[in-house]
């Protein structure tokens, strides 16, 4: 009789761990993706930012562009070292941090019309870098 007290006991106790550790999954997973669709900036923001400060505004922008086309570059890498296409193949041109600007408001300038300002300004870059490298 109180093997089987203990044991039902065992059972509550790990089903409550369970329960628990299936909360805290599911609460990471919607953290995870709120915060990957909030680090998004709009063509819009950037726009914003960049003439919020005449100065600042501008390096903000620079280190934000390169952050993205940087991060583009390894995700493509990532792809290809696991066996997929990349989709961006840089093929020894150089890819330097100040040509970032350049590639997007070229891309923008390409494609005026293609761009809607709530639209985020990695696929923007993205586009730019895919046209540019094209593998």
């Amino acid at each position: 009789m109180k093997t089987t007290a203990l044991s039902e006991a065992d059972g509550i106790a790990n089903g409550r761990r369970a329960s628990r550790r299936l909360r805290t999954a599911l609460l990471g997973l919607t953290l995870a993706v709120v915060a990957a669709s909030a680090s998004a900036m709009s063509i819009r923001e950037l726009r914003a930012l960049e003439a919020s400060d005449k100065d600042q505004g501008v390096l903000y922008v620079q280190y934000y562009l390169v952050g993205a086309m940087e991060g583009m570059l390894e995700a493509s890498a990532q792809q290809a070292r696991s066996g997929g296409k990349p989709s961006i193949c840089p093929n020894g041109r150089k890819l330097e941090p100040r040509m970032a600007k350049p590639l997007y408001d070229g891309e923008l300038r390409r494609n005026a019309g293609l761009y809607e300002a709530d639209m985020p300004v990695q696929l923007v870059l993205l586009n730019a870098m895919v046209a540019a490298y094209a593998c």
